[in-house]
């Protein structure tokens, strides 16, 4: 931790920090034509680069350091980066790829050496720079053709790539944290911050992270179509130092949502509006007073830890806020309950108060016989047809598995997947990715914005492997589900499902810094009256060994396929039905 990063964290819990506001209003006050974009570097550059404002950081690097210093004077504790578009995907437009390092490196330099003056000037009253991450010009959940749904034109690993590029200018640069912003797929934020994740082990350095969504209009959901609740669940993972909502829309609109986040979040809360809404030539008219006002009354109202201004903002809108929320005590975290708070579209969360969850599985493939059929006919639209009978059926989860033989399991997937992105009455609930091979799970984990479950991973093939295994689980921001299996083989007996699920706990818990609340063992549930003596006790012992699991690893949940237990008597229902009700009552 960096002296800057513990001074921060300081801060937020004594006051209201202060955001910078938009960068772009205030570059377009320049009137700035091609020539100033250009300037003598770029003069003969192969096309037009009016409207690149993440290259006047090369070419009119002043401009920019007087934005910042405009804002440092206004009242700003933190200025972000002039990198809004400093990814390779967004640079493509302007065919400036080769300059993303380069592009992010200068910008956050800019803005360090502006904070810098300010902090020696004012030594109680650090300043920070938030590198800026923004959403890319292309979406990992949605297709760009209304006719090809499960078509995507980036993919996740290519936005891991270019978020590492940029993460490595902005660390180099001076930023004291990164700002993922203006999301408007989770799916790619995803990306950003599993970008951060891998850059800060690879380079074992961490800067406190950032997030900010941006609720679309009045349905309360962002382009991808999650509401606030569930993009907090998606991301919560990275155990940000703040999340919270920019851009789109005003504060009188904005205001429901961040009252929302503000009541489950367990870290600060951060908000930056637009200077209302705008008019009808595109520009924004609510004043600083009006502006002001609005967050004074959010601030008073328990909202906010970090507060500034986004399109339309001026370091007018900045002086006004930050005088407005002056001497108001910052909004306290919400204490972490510990339930496993899942997602898709919209939010699913399991309490010790819920009943029991029943997991849709008919669109998995070993275990339905017409499921399978359709998807090796590559009719994904009868496919579908299954998966949302299950969600009206009450399923609150479904279960995807494409484990056949005559399947490519992994293109399955991943097809299925992003089918079902394009299905918001489907995609509403949490996806379960249930595969015995890693790479389909994995290939899986990438195509889901919610916060899903992975089903499963085991110590079948050791330690290290589990390990190594679950810290992906957690990087990618997955529940999983552990089954009682180790080096040895499957626990059958209560001391073994005990044994092992402690054994796993430890490890998940303690190595690899998993939240026990996202932990769900499966200890095995057999089938008993096989003729075979060894297994009359397995139903006995697999109730035993919950309330082993209960008492002693707190927070885990618990989860298994009970049609198993009355496997000998396929065929016979009734008699079927009558052992899961008494299965299930004890």
């Amino acid at each position: 931790m960096t002296v800057s990063t513990h001074d921060l964290k300081h801060i937020l819990q004594q006051r209201i920090l202060i955001l910078d506001g938009a960068m772009g209003t205030m570059i377009q006050s320049y009137k700035l034509e091609e020539v100033d974009y250009r300037g003598e570097r770029f003069a003969n550059h192969s096309c037009d680069v009016k409207g690149n404002n993440d290259l006047l950081s090369i070419t009119q690097p002043k401009i920019i350091s007087d934005i910042h210093r405009a804002y440092f004077e206004a009242g700003a504790d933190i200025v972000e980066t002039n990198t809004f578009n400093g990814t390779s995907i967004a640079m493509a437009d302007y065919e400036m790829e080769d300059l993303v390092y380069e592009l992010n490196k200068v910008s956050a330099q800019l803005a360090r050496t502006v904070a810098d003056e300010f902090t020696a000037n004012e030594p109680d009253k650090p300043r920070f720079v938030a590198g800026v991450l923004g959403p890319t010009n292309r979406t990992a959940s949605i297709s760009p053709d209304v006719n090809n749904p499960g078509f995507r034109n980036v993919s996740y690993d290519e936005l891991v790539e270019s978020y590492l590029e940029a993460i490595a200018g902005l660390v180099d640069g001076g930023a004291d944290l990164l700002l993922v912003e203006t999301v408007f797929d989770t799916l790619n934020a995803k990306a950003a911050l599993f970008a951060i994740q891998s850059y800060f082990d690879q380079h074992n350095v961490e800067l406190p992270i950032m997030i900010s969504g941006t609720i679309t209009d009045a349905s309360g959901r962002t382009l991808s179509g999650q509401t606030a609740e569930a993009f907090w669940n998606s991301l919560a993972h990275v155990q940000p130092i703040s999340i919270g909502l920019n851009c789109a829309l005003g504060a009188e609109q904005l205001r429901q949502y961040i009252e929302a986040l503000s009541g489950i979040v367990t870290c600060h809360i951060s908000a930056h509006a637009n200077a209302g809404l705008p008019n009808e030539f595109g520009e924004y008219d609510e004043s600083p007073e009006v502006m002001a006002a609005q967050m004074n009354e959010w601030a008073t109202s328990g909202f906010l830890n970090i507060v500034g201004g986004c399109c339309g903002t001026s370091p007018a809108h900045i002086k006004a806020i930050a005088e407005a929320v002056e001497g108001t005590a910052p909004r306290l975290p919400v204490e972490n309950k510990h339930h496993c708070n899942l997602s898709g579209l919209e939010p699913f969360t399991i309490t010790p108060e819920s009943l029991y969850v029943n997991v849709g599985e008919r669109t998995n493939v070993t275990g339905s016989a017409r499921f399978a059929r359709l998807i090796k006919e590559g009719d994904y639209d009868t496919a579908l047809d299954v998966a949302r009978q299950q969600v009206e059926s009450g399923a609150p989860i479904i279960d995807i598995n494409m484990d056949e033989g005559m399947l490519d399991s992994k293109e399955a997937m991943v097809t299925f997947l992003n089918l079902i992105a394009a299905e918001p009455d489907i995609s509403r609930v949490p996806i379960m990715i249930d595969s015995s091979k890693w790479e389909v799970i994995e290939a899986g984990l990438k195509c889901i914005q919610g916060k899903g479950i992975v089903n499963s991973i085991s110590m079948k093939e050791g330690e290290d492997k589990f390990i190594e295994q679950a810290k992906l689980v957690r990087r990618y921001g997955a529940a999983v589900i552990v089954m009682a299996f180790d080096e040895v083989g499957q626990a059958d007996t209560r001391e073994r499902k005990r044994e092992i699920c402690t054994r796993s706990y430890e490890l998940l818990t303690e190595v690899v810094g998993f939240p026990p609340e996202d932990i769900i063992f499966d200890p095995n549930i057999f089938a008993v009256a096989t003729g075979i003596d060894e297994h009359n006790n397995y139903a006995v012992d697999f109730i035993e060994a919950i309330r082993d699991i209960k008492q002693a690893l707190p927070h885990a949940l618990i989860s298994g396929g009970v049609s198993n237990v009355s496997f000998s008597f396929r065929g016979n229902n009734p008699l079927r039905e009558a052992i899961h009700a008494v299965f299930l009552y004890y």
